[in-house]
């Protein structure tokens, strides 16, 4: 039982590092994309979710879950079915807090990034995608 929590603790500190990782990618591009190249910042967090998505997914395979059982295409399905709720999990949420709460585009971006990745992301990435007990 011991052994079986400690796993979890393991495989939940490494999904927070991918996590952190992957969002700090995302950020960096979102705030070069929106303050360099004055991209709207809904289009901004879209193209930036994307390539921190990408990235996230074959460390999460390869060093957070080490889930290689089942096949990379049949993983990768699923994982962009999540993900792609995911993103519109973040891009509305991003919007609605900016526009109706009127918050700062980044301090919006971090709030529904924590709230979307530890309520919905890890969960849906260690039950469903890959298949972690």
């Amino acid at each position: 039982m011991l052994q079986k929590k400690a796993k979890h603790l393991k495989r939940f500190l490494r999904y927070n590092v991918v996590a952190l990782l992957a969002t700090t990618l995302d950020f960096s591009l979102f705030i070069i994309f929106t303050d360099i190249f004055q991209i709207w910042y809904v289009t901004s967090t879209f193209i930036s979710a994307i390539i921190g998505g990408v990235v996230a997914f074959f460390l999460e395979r390869n060093w957070t879950f080490v889930s290689k059982d089942d096949k990379l295409s049949h993983q990768a399905i699923l994982y962009l079915i999540v993900w792609g709720i995911s993103i519109l999990l973040n891009t509305l949420g991003l919007y609605l807090i900016v526009e109706y709460i009127n918050i700062d585009q980044v301090i919006s971006k971090v709030v529904i990034s924590v709230a979307v990745g530890i309520g919905f992301n890890f969960l849906m990435h260690n039950f469903l995608v890959f298949k972690q007990q």
